[in-house]
Parts: structure tokens; sequence; C-alpha cells
């Protein structure tokens, strides 16, 4: 099987792209409170914050890419549905169930388990589409 490389490296750019607007304008102020996260209230602790984060990112751009690595052999294989379809698959199979997983089973109140869930479910829908679209179209 062939795979584009330059689609997967594309893929983990536009995670990049996609988790700093879901995770920053989009839904940021309610992720925070869902993590109970408090935000940095000088410009040296937002910059100790963004110095002990960054091996955190450099370590999720590796997974994204191995995850975007995956899903491409995976759609290469599955030639009876489009990249898109086979993404959706992946997502409501797989991806999906192990974030309800991680939302229901904590301490936190209904509101806060619906709202983990619907954030990072949603994000991971919008990722895996994403991914499927790249993938699909650029073989």
């Amino acid at each position: 099987m062939q795979i584009n490389y330059y689609a997967v490296l594309v893929c983990g750019l536009a995670a990049m792209v996609l988790g700093s607007i879901w995770y920053g304008p989009l839904f940021g102020k309610k992720w925070m409170e869902i993590i109970k996260a408090t935000p940095a209230k000088t410009p040296e602790e937002k910059k100790k914050m963004m110095s002990q984060s960054m091996p955190l990112y450099v370590i999720q751009f590796v997974l994204v890419l191995f995850q975007a690595w995956v899903l491409a052999y995976y759609i290469a294989g599955w030639k009876d549905a489009s990249g898109f379809t086979n993404s959706l698959w992946i997502w409501a199979a797989f991806v999906m169930p192990t974030v309800a997983a991680c939302s229901m089973w904590t301490n936190d109140s209904r509101r806060i388990v619906w709202a983990r869930f619907l954030i990072q479910a949603g994000y991971n829908l919008v990722l895996f589409v994403m991914f499927g679209l790249i993938l699909g179209m650029w073989k």
C-alpha cells in the first residue's frame, strides 16, 4: 500500500491548528473550567506555562502523526469506502466510545461530564473528518 507522507504531515499540522482554535477561541473558557485550570495572571506565569507545555505539544504532534499514518493505511486498505466514510467509522467505533468512557467515569457533575464529552468528541469528530478528507483526496 502506498501512503502519502505529505498528506500525513498535513494532517498533523491541521490537527494542531484545529486544536488551537477548538480549545482556544471556540471552547477555551469552558475547557479551562472543566479541567479546573486557572489562566496565567502575569506575563511571567504565561511564559512559564508555555515552556512547560512545549514538550507536551511535541508529544501530541507525534501522536497525531501516528494516528494519521495508521488511518492512512486503514483508508488505503478499505477501498469500498471513501476516506471520509472510513474516518467516520473509526471515530464512531473507537474514538467516541473511548472519549465517552473517559468523560463518564469521573466524579464531575452531569453537566461537566456532558460538556467534557461534547467538547472532546466534537473535536475528534472534526479532526477525523479532516483526516479522512485529506487522506482520501491526497493519495
